[in-house]
């Protein structure tokens, strides 16, 4: 049964990679609505557990091509990453005690007002030289944590990778570059859905085989994705078009199924 192909679960999986290749974030946006609507995953809770699993491996893929091509803040990244892993760990802890449809809605709202952020919020291109040393800590790093930990704790309840909120997260703390915040954001999708993953695991709320097909077509996508990325780079503000009117389409539909469910 494990090794039972499955078109849906890869599909959807190469979806995701294509995104996360693409803007960094979004992916694991994606991934619930994904497997719970078109491979008919019927627990939201599992829908979570499995997306986490199979998001962390794809953006770890993901992570080492960005990596490749010099797209990753490194300082920035691990220190985002490290501060929203304790916040992930509450987070997903909260969320596995959270009715799954209120929880399907309330993430459906959170994404339309992120895409929204992203659109109206006007902003420069950025310093494509910062980095985080001894000179510039101590403006950056108290950043870096708050952000990071607000990410995170948003990250685990809500079982995402998070890398829609860690790229505005970064470019906040920051003013990196659009394609800089989604390579480094990468780092953080990774740790965030390993945290998740693993304390969804531990209640037994991941389905392993079909994470395992939803990885190997991320695996895919995520080729792709990323070079797209690198060709739309020059076009900084028609990323951000892009990121926020993939999270807008996919919120509204998540708000109106969650809506038509909590009505029947």
């Amino acid at each position: 049964m494990f090794f039972s192909f499955d078109p849906l679960a890869t599909l959807s999986g190469t979806l995701v990679g294509f995104v996360l290749g693409l803007i960094g974030g979004g992916g694991s946006v994606l991934a619930v609505p994904l497997l719970v609507y078109v491979v008919g995953v019927q627990s939201p809770h599992i829908a979570i557990g499995t997306s986490a699993v199979a998001v962390a491996l794809s953006a770890l893929a993901g992570l080492i091509g960005h990596a490749r091509q010099n797209k990753v803040k490194w300082p920035c990244a691990l220190v985002f990453a490290s501060a929203g892993v304790v916040g992930a760990a509450i987070g997903s802890s909260l969320g596995k005690t959270f009715n799954g449809q209120h929880l399907l809605l309330l993430f459906g709202i959170l994404m339309v007002v992120i895409a929204a952020f992203m659109v109206f919020k006007k902003r420069a291109d950025g310093n494509p030289d910062v980095c985080l040393n001894k000179t510039s800590a101590k403006s950056l790093l108290p950043l870096l944590l708050l952000n990071g930990s607000g990410v995170g704790l948003m990250s685990g309840f809500f079982g995402i990778g998070g890398g829609f909120l860690v790229v505005p997260g970064l470019m906040a703390a920051t003013d990196m570059p659009l394609i800089f915040a989604i390579g480094s954001s990468l780092v953080s999708v990774v740790a965030f859905g390993t945290t998740t993953a693993f304390n969804y695991a531990l209640s037994g709320l991941v389905d392993w085989p079909l994470a395992a097909w939803f990885i190997v077509g991320g695996i895919v996508g995520g080729v792709f994705g990323r070079r797209l990325a690198t060709a739309l780079a020059p076009h900084k503000s028609l990323l951000t078009q892009v990121f926020a009117f993939i999270i807008a389409v996919v919120g509204s539909y998540v708000i109106v199924r969650g809506w038509q469910n909590l009505g029947s």
